[in-house]
This record gives structure tokens, C-alpha cells and sequence, in this order.
């Protein structure tokens, strides 16, 4: 195997990917798997978890496993890293994916919409990687990737709550980063910009979308696919020294 291989050769290893039955999680877990990972992939809708995970694996001989969990249920999250651990002996690669957005003006605001974002894009997200991280230690290698959002780096009317989890998290990933690295374990944050999955399709109004359209660089949306590349390189020994990065995939978007 040539050089350029073996980076990217995830033969042996174990990937997490919440929010895996769709979208951007479900083309991150193919593009794993593509590269030789076995799979794990959680989400709320357990009808769609089967059927997303016949589809990853298809063709492939890799070990997988489909969990249902409600990452806003911390029993769930911790059900789901014990199933993890119990049924495939380890996790080597974490993917935090599950995650969701309630735009609503700042003054409108309700506490229990606040409180819905804060457990799962930032608490679950602390949960699911407290309970992973020490067999990552014992092993003294890992790769924790947590999905951001450009709405972590600025931001648009209607996000406050949405951004204020996004720029936590990216807090989270650099002080991870700092603890976590003398064991073998980099910690990044992988920052996409429009991509027309299931979420902004249901959010957005035609005009956004097309006014998302013109502002990146590029002239369009990203293609969930469009993911598996970033992901890979943080995943593999292709980014073993990057770590504590937000790395940005937005067609241009934030550079306009």
C-alpha cells in the first residue's frame, strides 16, 4: 500500500457518527466506511437507522451497528456510548453530527426552544465525549470531530440561540484539543456552510435559499458528499497533526 493509502486507510478502526440515518451524518458514515471504518450510527428515528445502515455497509464487509438514541435524553447519550463500547469493543473516531436549529428573534425567544439547543448541540456533545475519551487514552489515539456550523464564526437575525451553542462548541473543541493531544486524540470542529439537507429545506423560505445561493463563492449549495473529503482527513492519519482547527467547508460563503 502506497503512502497516500495508508493516511487515509481507517481498516481496524471504529467510527461514531450521531445523526447518521440522513444527510450530511449519513454521507460522513459512507465515506468512513468507504475507507475501511466499521460503523456506528445513532438518531432519534429508529425506522430510518436500519435502512441508512444497509446502505453505508452495502457491498462492504465492515462491522455495523444502529443505535437509536435521543441526544437530548442524557440517558440515551450514555446508553448509546455504553452499546458502543459493549458490542464493538471500542471507538476509535467520534463524530458528533446530531444537532438541530430553531431560528427565532431575540425577543421571542422561548426558554424551553433555549434549552432544547443547549442539550444537544453543545451538552450531548460534552456527554458522548466524556464517556468515549478514556478508552481513546488508554489506546493513546483518537479523533474527535465535532460538526460546527459558519454560524459559529458569524452570524445571521433569528440564531442567537443556534450561533451561541455553535461558538461554544468551538470553545469546547480547542480546550479538548489542549488536553487531549499528549495522548495520541485530536479534537476538531469541522464548520460547514449551505448544504441542502433535510434541516435548512425545512427552515428556509425560497428566497433564503436562493439569497444562501449567491452568497457563496462558488455559485451553489454543497452536496452532502461534498463532506466525506474534510471528514476523511481529520478521521485518518492524513491530519494526525491537526488539532484544535475549525476547519470551514462552505463554497466561499464566509469569504464573501
Amino acid at each position: 500500500m502506497n503512502l497516500v493509502n495508508r493516511l487515509f486507510d481507517l481498516r481496524g478502526k471504529v467510527a461514531l457518527v450521531t445523526g447518521g440515518s440522513k444527510g450530511l451524518g449519513k454521507a460522513m458514515a459512507k465515506g468512513l466506511a468507504d475507507a475501511g471504518a466499521d460503523i456506528i450510527i445513532s438518531s432519534r428515528h429508529e425506522d430510518e437507522l436500519r435502512r441508512a445502515l444497509d446502505e453505508i455497509l452495502a457491498g462492504k464487509g465492515n462491522r455495523g451497528l444502529a443505535v437509536g438514541a435521543d441526544m437530548t435524553r442524557r440517558e440515551d447519550v450514555d446508553r448509546l456510548a455504553a452499546r458502543a463500547l459493549q458490542e464493538m469493543g471500542h471507538v476509535d473516531i467520534l463524530v458528533n453530527n446530531a444537532g438541530s436549529n430553531i431560528p427565532q428573534p431575540v425577543e421571542e425567544i422561548r426558554d424551553a426552544d433555549w434549552d432544547y439547543l443547549l442539550e444537544l448541540n453543545l451538552t450531548s456533545i460534552m456527554r458522548l465525549t466524556r464517556a468515549l475519551v478514556p478508552q481513546m487514552k488508554q489506546r493513546r489515539w483518537g479523533r474527535i470531530i465535532h460538526i460546527s456550523s459558519i454560524l459559529g464564526l458569524i452570524s445571521l437575525p433569528g440564531r442567537s440561540a443556534y450561533s451561541s451553542t455553535k461558538f461554544a462548541l468551538h470553545g469546547l473543541c480547542r480546550a479538548q484539543a489542549a488536553e487531549l493531544g499528549a495522548f495520541g486524540i485530536t479534537v476538531n470542529c469541522i464548520a460547514p456552510g449551505p448544504f441542502l439537507t433535510e434541516l435548512p429545506a425545512r427552515l428556509l423560505t425560497e428566497e433564503q435559499k436562493r439569497k444562501f445561493t449567491e452568497r457563496t463563492s462558488l455559485g451553489r449549495w454543497g452536496d452532502p458528499d461534498e463532506l466525506i473529503g474534510p471528514v476523511l482527513l481529520l478521521a485518518s492519519d492524513a491530519g494526525s497533526y491537526i488539532t484544535g482547527h475549525i476547519l470551514v467547508v462552505d463554497g466561499g460563503f464566509t469569504a464573501r
